[in-house]
């Protein structure tokens, strides 16, 4: 995961993550920064992320990564997937 050009990590707490999931997370993150593309979609803004994982200090060095240099883009209106 570390290696690939672009790492897309879909709807990122939609749960809660537990000790070793919050862990890879950050390994991840750390290991791909300013290195590699990373996508981050969620239905959570950054600042909820840090709630939904189980190390603060882990969560918020991974979310600082994270949104440092990001390109945030918030779509809004009627979920696409209620569409007929």
């Amino acid at each position: 995961l570390t290696r690939v050009d672009l790492l897309l990590i879909d709807d990122l707490a939609l749960r809660a993550l537990d000790a070793t999931e919050t862990s890879d997370f950050y390994e991840i993150v750390v290991e791909r920064h300013r290195k590699a593309s990373t996508i981050v979609t969620s239905n959570r803004e950054p600042a909820e992320w840090l709630t939904m994982m189980s190390d603060a200090l882990l969560a918020q060095s991974a979310v600082d990564r994270l949104t440092s240099g990001a390109h945030t883009l918030i779509v809004e209106g009627p979920s696409y997937r209620q569409r007929t």
